[in-house]
């Protein structure tokens, strides 16, 4: 049987099709190219060009390969961008979700990993966040991702459909083996944007919020690294094929870093004294997520390989020199 990874020419959906190639599996990436890049998709896969909420495209795609399990990975995730365009976000991450969902259901697809988010949490009164913690998602990305939740739990006790919905929190690093990292030339993930002012591909950086109530007033995240993360996924899907019930996780190593500490881990690994700016908030952003993260490594026997930010700093750095050579 064959995997459907959705997204999967972009940064965590790439690094997925990667690992199912990597344990035997057969993958076929849907992805419109839109974030993503061909070159990322490794030669053994299937890639097909073209939208997850095209419901003929995908129902073709299922009878034509015998997909077993879908990966759903494509999605937009900026933060602000979803506040200034909501409406964009309800349709590419809702919407479309219902296509796919549709599809699985029609074609009696029975395993669906998701990806979801920690911005389903909103601004938790607690840290570590537990799964348990009531969902109050306070920005339209967040709110587009839980909606999906919703409608997987549904379908799944309508259909007999089981999922696994992992929500992420902050994903930095790249492929150990050097064949895939963070690519896209807007990205606004911290480490990778730390690593380009390193570089000297951008000039410097810039920290939104240095007023939030944390150890240093700069914003507190969980970062877990890309491989890790995928190798949840890999459980996860194992998991559901041998019969496992749908579930829910949160994805993080339990252990929260500020803005200002993550800085200066890529400083002292890079060896650059870059350029810092401090600006105001953006909207929609918590003071402080930490994942409660006992419920992956119990339910699914997980233990992350990578959990060290000098190893994914130097990973990123690794991978941002590649692209930039592969550019040039």
């Amino acid at each position: 049987m064959t995997v459907l990874v959705t997204g999967g020419a972009g940064y965590i959906g790439g690094h997925m099709a990667l690992a199912l190639l990597d344990a035997g599996e057969e993958v076929v990436v849907l992805d419109n190219l839109s974030t993503g890049f061909r070159w990322a998709v490794p030669p053994e896969a299937k890639l097909v060009v073209g939208d997850f909420g095209d419901a003929a495209l995908v129902d073709q795609i299922i009878a034509g390969h015998k997909i077993d399990a879908i990966a759903h990975f494509a999605a937009k995730i900026v933060v602000p961008e979803s506040v200034a365009d909501p409406l964009s976000y309800y349709l590419n991450n809702t919407a479309k979700a219902r296509n796919l969902l549709e599809c699985a259901v029609r074609n009696e697809v029975r395993h669906f990993i998701f990806s979801s988010t920690a911005a389903v949490y909103g601004e938790p009164s607690v840290n570590p966040v537990f799964e348990t913690v009531p969902l109050a998602p306070i920005n339209p990305y967040g709110r587009s991702k839980l909606m999906v939740e919703w409608m997987l739990q549904d379908v799944a006790a309508a259909h007999g459909l089981r999922f696994a919905a992992l929500r992420y929190f902050n994903v930095a690093g790249a492929d150990p083996q050097g064949r895939l990292g963070q690519s896209s030339p807007v990205a606004t993930h911290l480490i990778k944007v730390a690593v380009q002012a390193a570089l000297g591909h951008r000039a410097g950086l810039d920290v939104f919020g240095t007023d939030y109530p944390t150890k240093d007033g700069s914003c507190v995240r969980d970062y877990i690294q890309v491989t890790d993360l995928v190798d949840a996924h890999l459980l996860a899907l194992r998991h559901l094929r041998a019969g496992g019930e749908s579930l829910t996780c949160n994805c993080g190593y339990g252990r929260g870093l500020s803005v200002l500490e993550v800085v200066d881990v890529v400083k002292k690994v890079s060896g650059v004294d870059f350029e810092v700016r401090r600006k105001g908030r953006r909207a929609g952003d918590p003071a402080s997520l930490v994942a409660g993260a006992e419920r992956i490594r119990t339910e699914l026997g997980w233990s992350p390989k990578h959990d060290d930010l000098n190893e994914i700093v130097r990973q990123a750095l690794d991978w941002e020199r590649r692209l930039h050579n592969r550019k040039a």
